[in-house]
């Protein structure tokens, strides 16, 4: 048993720090981590309330940077999705799910760091909006991985680093309490979600001040790049898990 609390505390501090540092991601890492020792009905709830620490903290931190306009549609649209999302974690086949879902991280990620993108766009557009902000709420409604579809929209508007960093803590706040809404009405917040969030939270505090630390560190010519290979390496290890399963 104390093992496995060190183990959460662990992967409560690297997931945080990954999530500070890029703006999302800390689902990414947790929930596969997680569930190799808890099932995926507590992995999800408990990384949803790492996020919602994370992006309060950060909207307090940064709110000026915040991108209030695409958050605002991202809010939108992402909520349509959630309930989708939530009816795929209770009643869908979660080996097929997370491997498809793995397969389709790997091939944007490799797409995104060799291809060259034509697409740019210098305002907000509700096509894209709507395809990000819907597809993030599945996703995250499911998952707790709201991240990806998100990236997506940021590289195609060329946010800069802490432009996107903010303006995804903006997005992941009320998104993320509307998804712990939904896990109390479906009864996935358990008394065991709480206990292993009150231990995550030593770990979570610092990992989010010194993720801040590093984002303003880092170069925006770069930032993506980082970014996408993050998420490479998590497709391929969420595919690899759940295979050996």
């Amino acid at each position: 048993m104390p093992t496995f609390f060190v183990y959460v505390f662990l992967i409560s501090f690297v997931a945080t720090l990954v999530r500070s540092t890029f703006g999302f991601g800390e689902s990414l890492v947790a929930v596969p981590l997680f569930s190799i020792l808890m099932p995926i009905e507590v992995a999800v709830p408990l990384s949803v309330l790492m996020s919602v620490i994370v992006a309060l903290v950060v909207v307090i931190q940064d709110h000026k940077k915040i991108d209030l306009g695409s958050a605002k549609w991202l809010i939108i649209y992402a909520v349509i999705g959630i309930p989708l999302g939530l009816l795929l974690l209770i009643y869908g086949n979660e080996h097929w799910i997370k491997i498809g879902l793995g397969g389709l991280i790997i091939l944007y990620s490799v797409y995104s760091v060799f291809a060259k993108s034509s697409i740019h766009l210098e305002h907000d557009s509700k096509f894209w909006l709507f395809i990000c902000g819907f597809l993030s709420g599945i996703l995250g409604g499911a998952y707790g991985v709201n991240g990806p579809p998100l990236v997506v929209y940021g590289n195609l508007r060329r946010w800069n680093a802490k432009q996107f960093r903010a303006t995804l803590q903006g997005y992941f706040l009320p998104v993320s309490f509307v998804g712990l809404i939904g896990y109390f009405a479906k009864g996935l917040m358990t008394t065991e979600v709480l206990k292993l969030f009150a231990i995550s939270l030593p770990a979570v505090i610092p990992a989010i001040f010194l993720g801040r630390f590093l984002n303003h560190r880092l170069r925006d010519g770069t930032f993506f790049k980082y970014v996408y290979l993050g998420l490479l390496l998590i497709g391929v290890f969420l595919i690899a898990d759940t295979a050996m399963r």
